[in-house]
C-alpha cells in the first residue's frame, strides 16, 4: 500500500512543517510513506491525479483544509483503489465535524490513519466542480469568498473570520433574486442563502441541516427567503445549530433528494467545500462518482440528539 502526504503549508495559520513530519516519522519508523508540499491552487488535485495513473492501491492524507481536501478529492472521484483522508490542519476543517469534536480530534493520529478503516462517500456536484461536505449559494457564499481577508489576523479564529466576514456582507445587503427548482419547490424571488449539504458544516461550524450522512444516497437542502437584516439576525442562531423547523415556514424550502436548479440575473458565486465556482445558473446534483474516504477505527458520525434518545430508550 502506497501513503502519499499532500502538505498544504498555508493551511490555516500556516503549518509547521517539522511537526507534521515528525507525526509521520512516529507513524511510520520504518518509513514506507512519500511527502509532497503544495506550492498553489490545483496542486494537490494534481498531485492525487499521478497516484491514481499509477493505478496502484493508494491512500491519500490531506494535510491541510477543507480547500485542500476538496482537491484532492476531486483528484481520486470516481477511482475504487485510491482513498483520501483529512490530516486536520486548517482553520475550518469542517467537514471533520460530522464525526463530533473528539472524533474530528483523532484525525491528527497519523497511526490511527494509517490502519483505519475506510468506506465509499457521496460527493456533490456543482458545475462538474466536485464536493465531499456543502454547496452554497447566497450570502453565506459571499461571506465565504471575502472571509480570507480575516483569517490571517492572529487574533481571530475560524468562526470569528467567518462572523466578521458574514456582518460585512450583511451591510451591503442580504437577498438577490434568484430562481430555484429544488424538488417539488419552485420558487421566483428575492433569496437569501440556499445551502445543499453532504456532510453537514461549515463556514466555521455553522450546522444548518444536521440530518445531513454523507453516504446516504441523498443531498440536504435549505433555502431562506427574502429576510431582513433585523430578522437575519434573530434567526441566524437557529440556523446555525440546525433548527431550522422552528423558523417561521414562509421564510425557508427544504428538501431531500437529489438535485437542484437556480439561476441568478448577474453573475454570482457558489461555494464548494470552500472553493468558489462563478456563474449565473448552478446545477447541484448528487455525482455519480464516489470518493473512498478513511477514519481511524472507531471513529463514526456523531449521533443527531433524536438518535441518542432513540439509542437511551433502547
Amino acid at each position: 500500500m502506497r501513503h502519499v502526504f499532500i502538505i498544504n503549508p498555508v493551511a490555516g495559520k500556516r503549518l509547521d512543517r517539522r511537526i507534521m513530519l515528525s507525526r509521520m516519522e512516529r507513524a511510520f519508523p520504518r518509513g514506507g510513506y512519500e511527502v509532497f508540499t503544495t506550492l498553489g491552487e490545483g496542486d494537490a488535485k494534481a498531485l492525487t491525479e499521478k497516484v491514481v495513473a499509477e493505478g496502484k492501491p493508494a491512500r491519500v492524507y490531506a494535510c491541510g483544509g477543507d480547500g485542500t481536501l476538496n482537491e484532492v478529492v476531486n483528484g481520486a472521484a470516481g477511482c475504487d483503489y485510491v482513498a483520501v483522508t483529512n490530516v486536520p490542519t486548517g482553520t475550518g476543517n469542517d467537514f471533520l465535524r460530522v464525526y463530533g469534536k473528539k472524533g474530528r480530534g483523532k484525525f491528527e493520529d497519523i497511526a490511527a490513519l494509517r490502519d483505519g478503516p475506510q468506506s465509499p462517500m457521496d460527493l456533490i456536484d456543482c458545475n462538474g466542480r466536485l464536493g465531499i461536505d456543502v454547496v452554497c449559494v447566497g450570502v453565506d457564499a459571499r461571506t465565504a469568498t471575502d472571509v480570507h481577508r480575516y483569517k490571517q489576523h492572529p487574533l481571530v479564529t475560524g468562526s470569528g473570520a467567518y462572523v466578521l466576514s458574514l456582518m460585512e456582507n450583511v451591510v451591503k445587503g442580504i437577498t438577490r433574486p434568484m430562481r430555484v427548482d429544488m424538488g417539488p419547490h419552485h420558487y421566483d424571488g428575492k433569496t437569501a442563502l440556499l445551502c445543499v449539504c453532504n456532510g453537514r458544516h461549515y463556514g466555521g461550524g455553522f450546522c444548518p441541516m444536521p440530518e445531513a450522512i454523507p453516504d446516504d444516497g441523498v443531498l440536504d437542502m435549505l433555502m431562506v427567503k427574502d429576510v431582513s437584516r433585523i430578522k437575519l439576525a434573530q434567526l441566524v442562531g437557529k440556523y446555525a445549530k440546525g433548527r431550522y423547523k422552528e423558523l417561521d415556514p414562509v421564510l425557508y424550502l427544504s428538501w431531500h433528494g437529489d438535485a437542484v436548479d437556480l439561476e441568478l440575473r448577474e453573475e454570482g458565486t457558489a461555494i464548494v467545500d470552500g472553493e468558489v465556482v462563478r456563474g449565473k445558473s448552478f446545477h447541484i446534483c448528487l455525482s455519480d462518482k464516489k470518493v473512498n474516504f478513511f477514519r481511524p477505527a472507531g471513529v463514526y458520525y456523531e449521533q443527531l440528539e433524536e438518535e441518542k434518545t432513540v439509542a437511551a430508550v433502547k
